[in-house]
């Protein structure tokens, strides 16, 4: 699978940089190793948002994977993969894992996902994390997550994030 397989001739259009910056490169072993074939692009303007990256590559705003760490009351770190457009509901998510879930902090982020805020994926962690997957994004045949920096993105299709992470495809938003 090509991380611009959707992207066709268009690819060459984006304004990516040359090189991949260290964390992107990082993550880039990482998605050799899991996905060979794919890669990580990288945009040379802001794309920090989920709109701002759908809008860099040309998608819908729910084909973009927000990756966002939870940690629970007992300390847990807890990942979920949301469409881009969907408010992930922490009551629902909670009830769903039985413990109480709250946005993590940077340093929380930081040292269970092994990257910043805005740049976390979806694997690749120096620890595993209990990986919620948003059903929304079952809908389409390719999506697009955050790469190691909050302007690299990398293409997957979502059956294939499933078993990449060992995550549970559910509502969560």
């Amino acid at each position: 699978m090509s991380g611009a397989r959707g992207l066709g001739d268009g690819v060459t259009e984006l304004k990516t940089t040359p090189e991949l910056s260290a964390k992107a490169r990082r993550f880039q072993t990482v998605l050799d190793e899991y996905a060979p074939g794919s890669r990580v692009l990288e945009f040379r303007e802001p794309s920090r948002t989920a709109q701002q990256a759908a809008d860099a590559i040309g998608c819908e705003l729910d084909q973009i994977v927000k990756s966002l760490v939870f940690r629970t009351d007992d300390g847990r770190a807890v990942l979920v993969l949301t469409a881009g457009g969907n408010r992930v509901d922490e009551r629902a998510v909670g009830a769903q894992l039985g413990a109480s879930i709250h946005m993590a902090d940077a340093e929380f982020v930081r040292s269970h996902a092994g990257y910043a805020i805005g740049g976390v994926p979806p694997f690749g962690h120096p620890e595993s994390i209990d990986t919620l997957i948003d059903e929304q994004l079952f809908a389409f045949d390719e999506i697009w997550a955050a790469g190691g920096t909050p302007n690299a993105v990398f293409a997957v299709d979502p059956e294939r994030l499933l078993d990449i992470t060992g995550g549970r495809k559910t509502r969560v938003a």
